[in-house]
């Protein structure tokens, strides 16, 4: 990177001796000298006008060394005293108005005056993007500068330039971070077209929200979170700011005393912590138990204060049915911890649970934790250097965590089997106090039949599994025995269901012949009547030819005029007397 040259050394070959007219006045800022006129500099400055009218002859370099500002900075200061072009960026323009109002540099005192054109700047070029109001923000070095910033509203304007485009675009804080336990696709932010045009320019560039200190970032999550911002996004970004300026390690420096570099980079890490837990929602689900672990381990770890611990210590546990053993495995911390996962932390974390749970589900939700402390134990009870008290405090949690659900006592008897393998050197009566919490009524007939092998248990437990496994066995015996008869019950009741069927079937058969009788008996009365007159038709035109036929034998019919049926009658002669 080029070294940077004081004003009077610009490569534009501009030298101040060019405007040495009547007297120069000398400034030193930063160590860097600067040979000034003084008419140019009233003209611009009430601050030193009214300086030089009152010290017209004296040296005056003593007086001005305290002025508030870095030779850069100075340096555009006196370049628009000299009617230079001045190069205004957002990483300067908040110094520069400092600067010039510092200097009284204002509309009172000349109507073109470099506040007013570094405020029409800012105006119009920081606050209107989210990359320079970021830039603007992150280039505030100095307490000094922050105070000047303050009082002239600057650090308002940038803070509430991003809090409404975060408002208007919540992608701008990232995205969300998907719950494996959850999955509810409606709280994920879906952009339209125009704001994805808008979406994540600080990608290529450290421009992140994150990016900034948290005398920054704080105030604006806190205004966020006052505006109703969706806290599943303010719950991501603040996940992110902790693995940038907790989780991660300090880069290295070029300092001497790395032991004080190393205290100050841990306080701030501690107050970092700290206030991400103040801000950090209370919503159940909206980061998972792994995180919020993994923060709870580094609040430990940084020695945060109780308050803070307790908190991640609460939001664990009220989503507790969400977490995963490994979420529970938090080391131990200190030197005078022996064991290697704080056990405490976790009974507290399980309080928390029961305190707050109310769940639609309660008996899905409790058999969920209740399952959870098993493995735990399970886990814990790895370890050679936990305390057969410790174990049993453990223990006695885990059986309250399945009271009211219908979990048998398989879970305890593992650990405590994998306890004892791991802690060969226990006396009898130690491992009688072990297995004291031991529900041997509660075990499965599979647990039973392996506890009854199992060489590492006292005698006097091995004697109350045996006689639990021949209750078993007796129940299993007269549950075989009552299945022929409840078999034969069942298939007494099956045949009579199927003989009703059949009846039915016979029923509705006898129906239908009954149905078709009467049709065959209508159809038969039809022919009957049919064939009887067929017949009289037949008799009675057999009767007709039979007499026609008579007819004409006699006479009656010719062959000329057969309609003539009639006999004539024979008339008698008379002879005449």
């Amino acid at each position: 990177m080029e070294k940077w040259k004081p004003f009077f050394w610009d490569p534009i070959g501009f030298k101040m001796s060019r405007y040495s007219f009547s007297k120069d006045v000398q400034v030193i800022v930063g160590g860097t000298p600067f040979n000034l006129h003084r008419d140019l500099l009233a003209a611009r400055s009430s601050k030193l006008c009214k300086l030089f009218k009152e010290n017209p002859d004296e040296d005056l370099s003593h007086l001005l060394s305290d002025i508030p500002t870095s030779p850069q900075i100075f340096e555009i200061m006196a370049r628009f005293c000299y009617n230079f072009q001045v190069n205004l960026t957002p990483e300067n323009v908040i110094a520069v108005s400092c600067l010039a109002c510092y200097l009284g540099m204002t509309e009172a005192h000349s109507p073109h005056n470099l506040l007013n054109q570094a405020l029409s700047f800012f105006e119009h070029e920081v606050i209107t993007g989210w990359n320079e109001s970021i830039r603007s923000l992150k280039a505030i070095d100095n307490p000094t500068l922050l105070q000047q910033a303050v009082q002239l509203g600057l650090i308002d304007g940038c803070m509430d330039s991003i809090i409404n485009k975060a408002l208007d675009n919540p992608l701008l804080l990232g995205e969300p971070i998907k719950n494996p336990v959850l999955d509810d696709d409606e709280s994920v932010y879906k952009p339209n077209a125009k704001r994805q045009l808008f979406v994540l320019d600080w990608k290529s560039e450290d421009l992140s929200l994150t990016s900034l200190h948290l005398q920054f970032y704080e105030p604006i999550i806190r205004g966020m979170i006052q505006c109703k911002m969706g806290s599943n996004y303010i719950a991501s970004n603040l996940y992110q700011y902790a693995k940038r300026w907790v989780f991660l390690d300090p880069k290295e420096t070029d300092e001497e005393d790395t032991s004080s570099s190393e205290g100050d980079c841990s306080n701030s890490k501690r107050v970092a912590i700290e206030a991400i837990e103040r801000l950090l929602p209370h919503d159940r689900g909206v980061l998972p138990c792994a995180l919020l672990s993994e923060m709870l381990q580094y609040a430990t770890v940084l020695e945060a204060s109780d308050n803070c611990r307790d908190g991640f210590e609460v939001r664990i546990g009220r989503q507790l049915d969400m977490a995963d053993v490994n979420d529970l495995l938090i080391p131990s911390q200190g030197y005078s911890k022996e064991e290697k996962y704080d056990t405490e932390c976790v009974r507290r974390i399980l309080k928390h649970f029961y305190h707050n749970f109310s769940g639609k589900d309660q008996c899905g939700g409790l058999n969920l934790v209740a399952e959870l402390v098993e493995d735990f134990l399970g886990e814990v009870a790895n370890d050679i250097d936990l305390k057969k008290d410790s174990f049993t405090s453990l223990a006695e949690m885990s059986i309250a965590a399945s009271e009211g659900t219908q979990r048998t006592s398989d879970g305890i008897y593992r650990a405590i089997d994998i306890y004892l393998n791991k802690h060969k050197y226990l006396t009898e009566s130690e491992r009688e106090e072990i297995c004291a919490v031991l529900e041997c009524n509660k075990l499965s007939a599979e647990a039973c039949e392996h506890a009854a092998q199992n060489e590492r248990l006292p005698v006097r437990v091995a004697v109350q599994v045996l006689f639990v496994g021949q209750l078993h066995l007796r129940e299993t015996i007269t549950k075989e025995v009552a299945a022929p008869e409840e078999r034969s019950k069942k298939s007494e009741e099956e045949d009579d269901d199927e003989d009703e069927k059949v009846m039915g079937e016979l029923e509705k058969m006898s129906s239908k012949v009954m149905e078709l009788e009467k049709e065959c008996v209508v159809m038969r009365r039809e022919i009957q009547r049919g064939c009887y007159m067929r017949k009289s038709n037949k008799i009675e035109k057999e009767k007709t030819n039979v007499w026609r036929e008579m007819k004409r034998k006699l006479g009656c019919i010719s062959s000329l005029n057969r309609n003539n049926c009639h006999v004539k009658k024979k008339k008698k002669k008379v002879h005449p007397r």
